[in-house]
């Protein structure tokens, strides 16, 4: 017997029908019949009973199919673990990140990786964070350095780097807010937002949600920026607490009606690949962090 006869076995088991075993494993029907006959016969006993509309295991064929999926699970194991060593030897890595990004330990652990794995095709992109995570759910980054405001979808791992709330940020000098301001009092001000989609912009906008829509004044591409505009007297930006925190030009303000958490994270997929398994221990290293 070979694998081959293994995986239709397996087919035909999970379908109860040849015919639509044959278009699940790619071949067609008259082969797939073949290959279960040849390993009847050298297994000595009929695994299907088909005297019925639906192809049903016998006694003997429900007693082999662990052992025929067990086999096949092992010979995807050699091959992903082969796979793994080659994906070190060769291979490519896509990383993405958000628009403007700026946080050092990624650019560190991106020189470490080349350093250390200088054969590996190394791509980098920059985009808006939802476009950000679902290129990672559908494969098509293989890491990003992504903001969200909730969950994850699923299939997508995560690492923390910075897990804070959103504060409205004011010019040091300007008093009016007070401690804390409510939702309420920012619909009368001209707002300085991050684009839709960015971790910070979107539990802002969820929190907005509950009343009428709040529409930004001004949307800019970074967080410097935004500050840079809240300097000059164009409105008030909304900001998570540490970058407001981070220049004393600024001041953050609690905003009392949004109790959601922006996140900055490191994203991958659940397979991922050995280059992509590697950047993200590399990538933890540098930021310092466990996931």
């Amino acid at each position: 017997m070979d694998l081959r006869q293994l995986e239709y076995f397996a087919a035909v088991a999970a379908e109860g029908s040849f015919t639509a075993a044959a278009a699940r494993v790619h071949t067609t029907q008259p082969n797939i019949s073949a290959q279960i006959r040849t390993l009847e016969r050298e297994l000595g006993a009929a695994l299907f009973d088909r005297s019925g509309r639906a192809v049903r295991l016998t006694d003997a064929g429900r007693e082999a199919l662990p052992a025929a999926r067990r086999a096949l699970a092992a010979a995807d194991d050699v091959a992903r673990t082969v796979a793994e060593v080659s994906g070190l030897v060769r291979g490519s890595l896509s990383v993405g990140m958000v628009e403007g990004c700026t946080i050092a330990p990624l650019f560190a652990a991106l020189g470490t990786f080349r350093s250390t794995h200088p054969q590996i095709e190394l791509s980098l992109r920059e985009s808006p964070s939802t476009e950000l995570i679902a290129s990672v759910e559908d494969g098509r980054l293989d890491v990003a350095l992504a903001g969200y405001g909730g969950g994850l979808p699923p299939g997508v791992e995560s690492m923390t780097i910075i897990a804070e709330r959103v504060v409205a940020a004011v010019p040091a000098n300007d008093r009016a807010p007070g401690r804390s301001v409510d939702l309420a009092l920012l619909r009368e001000r001209s707002l300085i937002c991050l684009p839709s989609g960015a971790g910070i912009r979107s539990v802002f906008d969820a929190a907005a949600s509950e009343g009428s829509p709040i529409r930004p004044a001004i949307e800019a591409s970074s967080p410097e920026a935004i500050i840079e505009l809240v300097c000059s007297g164009l409105g008030v930006g909304i900001l998570s607490e540490s970058i407001a925190a981070a220049d004393d030009r600024v001041v953050g303000v609690p905003i009392r009606d949004v109790d959601g958490t922006a996140h900055l994270g490191l994203l991958w997929g659940s397979r991922p690949s050995a280059a992509a398994a590697r950047f993200v221990e590399v990538a933890t290293d540098a930021f310092g962090a466990t996931h």
